[in-house]
């Protein structure tokens, strides 16, 4: 099914694509709120801008977006993907429990703030290009990737890992200009701790085009919370 969602109010394309039982394409898409929140079962491609809260509550569906998102994007996503081929507004990710969110380009503020996991679910975040301040913030769970990919700057911004008192990041790095807080473990990655992240890069390159080997020969970072983070006691982990 195909919609032209020019001067679409964001109700109504949302109840499109609700009541739809095919897969859909939506085209001129212009900053439309809360597309495919809490859908499972449909894949969706959108051309254009979506605006805040694309794929919030996710459950299962596949999302692809062949142009830059806003805000919120992934909100509270329980299982699914989205996948979009630009930029990224602030907070993707947030209280992330499940699926994948691949980014071809950079992100804003917040990324991965509230990640959490439980058992089998484990979301997973890779972002292509840089990140902005505040990555990981009270990250409780899940794989933070951030490749860093055609910038020549630091590839995350001012206070990563604020509060992180669970899962993992991984950065390509080597940190040396990077400010962290307390209560973080900061290791540089061996060719065998990356076997972990290597299936979510090389998707994350099949996907945009990417060298996988060009990347992995590059020098990265794990981060990890430190045992004795005192957050860590006010979240299930397992």
């Amino acid at each position: 099914m195909e919609i032209d969602s020019s001067n679409m109010l964001f109700t109504q394309l949302n109840e499109t694509v609700r009541n739809s039982t095919e897969d859909i394409v939506i085209k001129n898409c212009c900053g439309q709120r809360f597309i495919a929140a809490g859908l499972s079962n449909k894949k969706i491609n959108i051309h254009g801008t979506p605006g805040n809260a694309l794929g919030a509550y996710l459950n299962g569906a596949i999302i692809n977006v062949y142009g830059n998102a806003q805000d919120a994007v992934g909100d509270t996503m329980n299982a699914g993907s989205i996948l979009v081929h630009g930029n990224i507004g602030d907070c993707v990710g947030y209280a992330m429990r499940g699926g994948k969110i691949y980014i071809k380009g950079d992100a804003g503020y917040r990324a991965g703030i509230h990640m959490k996991e439980y058992k089998e679910k484990k979301p997973i975040l890779v972002i292509g290009g840089k990140a902005g301040s505040f990555l990981g913030e009270y990250q409780a769970g899940g794989i933070i990737i951030c490749l860093g990919l055609n910038t020549d700057s630091n590839i995350i911004g001012d206070f990563p890992c604020t509060g992180m008192h669970g899962g993992k990041m991984l950065l390509r790095s080597n940190c040396k200009d990077i400010k962290f807080p307390k209560n973080i473990i900061i290791k540089q990655a061996k060719p065998e701790d990356l076997e972990e992240f290597k299936p979510y890069i090389s998707e994350y390159c099949s996907i945009f085009g990417y060298d996988e080997k060009e990347i992995l020969s590059s020098e990265f970072s794990i981060i990890t919370p430190d045992s004795n983070n005192p957050y860590k006691q006010m979240y299930v982990m397992n």
